[in-house]
């Protein structure tokens, strides 16, 4: 199932994020993509609230990795500096891409290779302040149940 969402603000952006944290169960990987600024980090924002996360969320660009405590552990993942899936490997994302958190991956292009085929492809584009939120593959049918 594919879904779109517009949004005009970094706090409808956020608002998105909850909803989709709200079905997120433990083993789910999230793909996103879109340019600088496009709201990746503040999407995360919104699904680390839903999961009960109260910690700040910030871009982990220069960690690479990021792990926050909540109902269920949140992995977020920035792979910009990455090469692609060798050096994705090299990190051994494996107990995080099939533990018991959700990973939220930005910039996953460079390393869809490396992913299952049930990961969540979440694109953002960015238009000024609009922003569009596209989700693919995502299987909890809609978000406004």
């Amino acid at each position: 199932m594919t879904l779109s969402f517009t949004t005009k603000s970094a706090e409808e952006t956020e608002a998105i994020g909850q909803k989709i944290g709200r079905f997120l169960q433990k083993g789910d990987i999230l793909a996103m993509r879109g340019p600088l600024a496009a709201g990746k980090t503040t999407l995360t924002k919104g699904i680390a609230r839903s999961l009960g996360i109260t910690e700040e969320i910030t871009s982990p660009t220069f960690t690479l990795i990021s792990v926050y405590e909540g109902k269920v552990p949140l992995y977020h993942m920035d792979v910009y500096r990455l090469e692609g899936g060798e050096d994705f490997s090299d990190l051994g994302p494996e107990e995080m891409l099939y533990g018991d958190g959700v990973c939220v991956i930005e910039w996953s292009e460079k390393v869809m290779s490396e992913l299952p085929e049930k990961t969540i492809i979440i694109k953002l584009a960015a238009e000024g302040e609009k922003r569009t939120v596209t989700v693919e593959n995502w299987p909890y049918g809609d978000l406004y149940i």
